[in-house]
């Protein structure tokens, strides 16, 4: 059978085995080892999941895959959520749209945090949007800004989607982080632009909390939920400068973020058994998860590589169609945009990446780079109607008074804040390359 043939024949199980609603590890790693069952017999097969297991056991960063979840985890179950909210809710609140920008603001943070998207929508969906729409502001506003913000967890650092990526890319964690700071920076920038020029040109949008509610505040209680805001911007300092300074490795800042979110809430008199337990079992079923997606896609991958699927999709964009470099890289993201309908980001990059990532490479574009495009588009994919994977998720959590056509329709402009965002991005590549080309090569 042709290399083609047995290539389509892969992705078509695998897409078919998707419907049966199985795990998505075990729908990768089961098609990967049946094809090499296949292909090369009983020991190819047997000897394909066994050495994949034993190079993800070597892959020294991933250590940080768990750690970073646990300072998550520690951050969200003490509470800080509700400290950070009723911060900007103090000094922003003034401003029309300000809650909403200060919601922005919130996802930032969150995201320095955690590293996944969910936790954003979970906290904005629990916290913000009710606060938000007792306050008068429209609910479709709010909708788009709970889901924009939280989708900006998969970008900043300490993103788990990019540590997957540079497992399955082979390229430094630490590098992609860096490049995923400026660009996460300027994308909460342009949503707050965004806020700010809709809530001035209509103030209904978002109406400012009243001089009375504002004035029963205390100066002392603005300067200590101040202080509670910049807690978590403390812990990320902590973490990160002694790694950008070349002090510490990637792993020890990891402990270093974990051990210091675990002392902050003690300090605050908010750990307890039962917060530690939640905080434990949780970090433990998200990297027992995310470790067996990457061992499906060392797997996958490995059959691509064994077939040389990647000279035949080079083939078909270079030779056939005929596409320059710039085309096939627009090419490549659309069909991420389109494939986020139905997966989500980890799916997407299990799936494609074996064959993306070499054609990027011989195409001589930047893997850092493209790995700041793929984040953000599939940041864009989440929030894509029909299909979003971030849309349904809003749906379940959002009060029955937001409807689904409400929140698709408040997602519209901020999917075109995105777009904006990521041409950007490609035009100016130094956005996301500037900050690790100066600190790795100074």
């Amino acid at each position: 059978m042709a290399t083609e043939m047995i290539a389509m024949l892969m992705f078509g199980s695998l897409l078919a085995m998707m419907l049966t609603g199985q795990r998505m590890f075990g729908v990768i790693g089961f098609v990967a080892v049946v094809a090499a069952l296949f292909l090369w017999g009983d020991r190819g097969g047997h000897d394909l999941a066994f050495s994949q297991a034993f190079k993800l056991m070597n892959w020294f960063p991933l250590i940080t895959l768990p750690m970073f979840i646990f300072m998550g985890y520690v951050l969200s179950e003490s509470r800080l959520a509700d400290d950070l909210y009723r911060m900007f809710h103090v000094w922003f609140g003034q401003v029309p749209g300000g809650l909403a920008m200060g919601t922005i603001g919130l996802m930032v943070l969150i995201s320095a945090m955690n590293g996944l998207s969910v936790a954003g929508m979970a906290i904005g969906a629990t916290i913000a949007l009710p606060e938000l729409l007792k306050r008068g502001y429209d609910k479709r506003m709010v909708t788009g800004v709970i889901q924009a913000g939280s989708s900006l967890g998969i970008l900043i650092p300490p993103s788990v989607v990019m540590v997957l990526y540079a497992m399955i890319a082979r390229q430094p964690v630490g590098q992609l982080w860096l490049a995923g700071i400026l660009p996460g920076l300027m994308m909460a920038g342009l949503f707050i632009s965004y806020i700010w020029l809709r809530c001035r040109i209509n103030p209904a949008l978002g109406p400012a909390i009243s001089r009375e509610e504002l004035a029963a505040v205390s100066k002392a209680e603005k300067y200590r939920l101040l202080l509670a805001g910049l807690l978590p911007l403390a812990i990320f300092a902590v973490m990160m400068v002694p790694f950008v300074m070349g002090y510490t490795r990637l792993v020890e800042s990891s402990v270093v973020g974990a051990l210091a979110a675990f002392l902050a809430s003690v300090a605050k008199g908010r750990m307890n058994w039962q917060v530690f337990e939640n905080c434990t079992r949780r970090t433990l079923a998200i990297s027992c998860m995310f470790l067996w997606i990457i061992l499906a896609a060392l797997a996958f991958g490995a059959i691509f590589d064994g077939l040389r699927a990647v000279d035949f999709v080079r083939a078909l964009f270079i030779e056939d169609l005929g596409l320059n470099r710039w085309q096939i890289l627009i090419l490549m993201q659309l069909s991420f945009i389109l494939m986020g309908t139905f997966l989500d980001d980890t799916a997407m990059l299990v799936i494609v990446a074996p064959l993306y990532v070499p054609i990027v490479r011989l195409l001589e574009f930047d893997l850092i780079w493209y790995g700041v495009l793929y984040t953000i588009t599939c940041q864009i994919a989440y929030m894509t109607p029909p299909f979003g994977y971030n849309l349904f998720l809003m749906r379940a959590m959002a009060p029955p008074e937001v409807t689904l056509v409400d929140i698709y329709r408040s997602i519209l402009p901020f999917v075109a804040v995105m777009v904006l965002g990521l041409a950007l991005i490609m035009i100016f590549p130094q956005i996301a390359l500037w900050l690790p080309q100066t600190l790795y090569n100074p």
